[in-house]
């Protein structure tokens, strides 16, 4: 008997890829999940979205875990109802749109009326509240002994074009690695089961690669996974992947937004060494016995964090 079995890898990033821009690191971040659990993992985000009452909303961590300023001046804001505190930030932020588009300060305008936009969604809830509902999505996801975290977190600083593989941009080494990685669990979940069942036909193992949609990388993303599919990247050939990614809305797409939390944990916890998300999402980095081999930080030789010190442990035997 020949069994086909699919997993599905789902990517988003955080910081940006620019040098300098404006984070000393950017992180590709992807999470996968075989196709089977995919519904149960659905349900479960849906619940926890639910008790917080954001059930058709997306999960931004970056924008969620900001201190929302108006919040600081509404009086006993966590006593009052989700629905008058929202009614009270609303005020306050209408009347500061106001305000500033008599003073005609354009920029000031475009910078928060983004800000509100992007953090309507959360309003009713207090920092705590917020903080609260993110870490627990993210211990959910520490939980999930079936995912595999795959991330690349490049040091901008120490990034040299003319050193990499092939391609001379930080978001280009970061797709190649996870594209590389991907491919790794993948063929080694091949090699365990032909161990495990000692039959060399009954298990194939094969991925696909979903992908926040970013308009200034879908096609530059879909070009280099093309030349894979004919080449192979620099560190393997990856004939169990399949297709070019699909890019896909996160705003509709629940665990694109979960790939995004761990970007987020993973780049906060490397710039500003906050670690109570890091350590629930690093649980699910792709191990080889108790070495890290999904998950490396591009940076100095002799780093000691967390990432660091578990990629360096070479004492891998197999499956």
């Amino acid at each position: 008997l020949f069994l086909l079995y699919m997993y599905l890898c789902y990517i988003d990033e955080s910081g940006t890829s620019d040098i300098p821009g404006n984070t000393s690191h950017f992180v590709l971040c992807g999470l996968s999940i075989p196709i089977w659990k995919w519904k149960n993992c659905e349900k479960i985000i849906h619940n926890i979205k639910k008790k917080y009452h954001l059930e058709n909303e997306e999960i931004h961590t970056g924008w969620i875990i900001r201190n929302y300023t108006e919040q600081n001046k509404i009086p006993k804001f966590e006593e009052l109802s989700y629905e008058i505190r929202r009614y009270e930030v609303e005020k306050i932020r209408k009347q500061s749109v106001l305000d500033l588009e008599k003073s005609r300060d354009s920029k000031a305008l475009k910078q928060v009326k983004k800000n509100y936009t992007k953090t309507a969604a959360y309003v009713h809830l207090s920092y705590n509240e917020r903080k609260a509902f993110v870490k627990e999505i993210a211990v959910e996801i520490g939980g999930w002994s079936y995912a595999r975290l795959f991330a690349e977190c490049i040091d901008k600083l120490y990034f040299n074009p003319k050193h990499t593989s092939v391609h001379n941009t930080v978001d280009a080494q970061c797709f190649e690695q996870i594209v590389s990685r991907f491919e790794i669990f993948l063929e080694h979940q091949d090699i365990c089961n032909k161990r495990q069942t000692k039959k060399y036909s009954l298990k194939k193992n094969y991925g696909l690669i979903i992908h926040d949609n970013n308009n200034t990388i879908a096609k530059k993303h879909t070009m280099l996974m093309k030349q894979y599919h004919r080449i192979g990247t620099f560190w393997t050939r990856i004939p169990n992947i399949i297709e070019t990614p699909l890019f896909v809305n996160s705003e509709l797409t629940a665990m694109v937004q979960l790939a995004d939390l761990c970007a987020y944990s993973i780049r906060r916890y490397l710039e500003n060494d906050e670690t109570e998300l890091f350590n629930e999402i690093f649980k699910r980095a792709d191990r080889k016995d108790q070495t890290v081999v999904g998950v490396r930080h591009f940076t100095i030789e002799d780093c000691n964090c967390e990432i660091c010190q578990h990629h360096r442990n070479n004492n891998s035997t197999g499956c």
